[in-house]
């Protein structure tokens, strides 16, 4: 394999330790074995490492912080802002401590979203089952199906209120609420805001696992 020097550019040929035209000595390595030996190309991959993942260690660093805030998320009200940031952190630290176990000891972008998109799956579907058991539980188990329904119906109020104010078609307006106050109304609109709050937190802890990794990259250094 011919190479070419870096100093004067000249043509080298393959097994040469020198270079015959300026005699700077040359890197010499075997094709062969050079991935064994981890010498044929420092950056290559040291890049392949960072953008691979190794799914054992990282389901270890997700598991125990990605359902302790699906736990938070849910009682902290899940589609607000302190849940969704609280999601996002803990993917960045899940990458924080995957990096910290990982040889080398940095990933890429893609690597840290895709440990962040595990990081939110396991945490909003942990917070999807806890905010439904609270509900089977509050509607079941404490009696308050009173209280929740008076709650749905405020909502509802409101909402249609806002609609009158807008000028919207009072038929249509009443067709709707008729829908909402229904039994299959009101079991859609939980359906889709607990969708709601599963997707919105996966795509926080991704944009946490790509940032946590985006800052705390170490670029690596080839040997020389």
């Amino acid at each position: 394999m011919e190479v070419t020097c870096i100093r004067c550019h000249q043509t080298v040929q393959d097994g040469f330790c020198y270079c015959p035209n300026c005699g700077l000595p040359q890197l010499v390595f075997s094709a062969e074995n050079s991935a064994e030996a981890g010498q044929g190309d420092p950056w290559g991959e040291a890049a392949r490492d960072a953008n691979s993942v190794d799914w054992n260690s990282a389901l270890r660093s997700t598991l125990p912080l990605a359902i302790p805030a699906g736990i938070l998320c849910s009682m902290l009200s899940p589609v607000s802002l302190l849940g969704l940031l609280l999601m996002g952190a803990t993917a960045a630290w899940a990458v924080a401590l995957y990096m910290r176990s990982h040889q080398p000891a940095w990933v890429t972008v893609g690597a840290g979203a895709r440990i962040g998109f595990v990081t939110g799956v396991l945490g909003s579907w942990t917070a999807a089952a806890v905010s439904g058991l609270s509900l089977y539980a509050m509607r079941f188990w404490l009696h308050q199906g009173s209280w929740l329904d008076g709650l749905w119906q405020d909502v509802v109020n409101q909402w249609q209120a806002q609609e009158a104010s807008a000028g919207a078609d009072a038929q249509n307006v009443a067709t709707i609420k008729a829908l909402m106050m229904s039994p299959e109304g009101r079991a859609g609109f939980v359906l889709f805001l607990i969708a709601f709050l599963m997707g919105t937190l996966v795509l926080f802890a991704i944009a946490g696992g790509a940032l946590g990794a985006r800052f705390l990259k170490r670029a690596p250094r080839p040997e020389n």
